[in-house]
């Protein structure tokens, strides 16, 4: 989870014009959720303990709030780089990512409750 937030740091970090990104319509959008999808799972792994199982939705929302913020704060530092300039579809972006995988998470963590009930009664 740290290493995932200190790249997304030293990316934000750049100059907007040294990412050589290829000429495809809205790829910085596809990249942020890909990041921010990648920051939730990392984030759900961290925490993951007996209550994230037994809370599922209440984890993930923290998960999901905690992506938020840490979307926010970087569209706030970018607006301290030159060539940067922080956007709201950016971080609209970034929450899609972290509710996608928050989203497949928690019907993972659904179906194992169910498969783990299922073995158990056998």
């Amino acid at each position: 989870m740290i290493l995932v937030m200190g790249i997304i740091f030293f990316l934000s970090n750049q100059p907007g014009d040294t990412l050589p990104l290829p000429d495809v319509p809205n790829l910085d959008k596809l990249l942020h959720a890909g990041i921010y999808s990648l920051l939730a799972a990392t984030t759900l792994f961290a925490v993951q303990n007996e209550s994230t199982l037994k809370k599922p939705r209440l984890s993930g929302f923290f998960v999901l709030l905690f992506c938020l913020l840490y979307g926010i704060s970087d569209e706030w530092h970018q607006s301290f780089v030159p060539g940067r300039t922080p956007s709201i579809w950016d971080i609209a972006a970034d929450t899609t990512g972290a509710v996608c995988m928050v989203f497949f998470w928690f019907r993972f963590s659904v179906f194992r409750k169910f498969a783990l009930k299922i073995d158990k009664t056998g």
